[in-house]
């Protein structure tokens, strides 16, 4: 139960993070990006697929612009403006 417990809590502090002013999301959405896999191999790990598919959405799309980022720096694709 604690994963999940846990998982909810990563929930309202990536909602609280979005509230913040573009310049100072920065630092607490690095932290829940860097930590959210963790979480969510746990969430696997302890409670099954399932779980970790609906955790995955989850951060998926609540983090959708920055790993769309970092998925095309990696492919080596330009990051010019996108469309909205």
């Amino acid at each position: 139960m604690t994963p999940l417990v846990l998982g909810g809590l990563w929930v309202l502090a990536a909602t609280a993070t979005a509230f913040l002013p573009m310049r100072r999301q920065r630092v607490p959405g690095l932290a829940l990006l860097v930590a959210a896999p963790g979480l969510l191999v746990w969430i696997g790990l302890a409670h099954g697929w399932l779980w970790l598919a609906f955790g995955l959405f989850a951060f998926a799309s609540m983090f959708r612009r920055p790993l769309r980022y970092f998925m095309s720096r990696a492919l080596g694709r330009p990051n010019g403006p996108r469309g909205p």
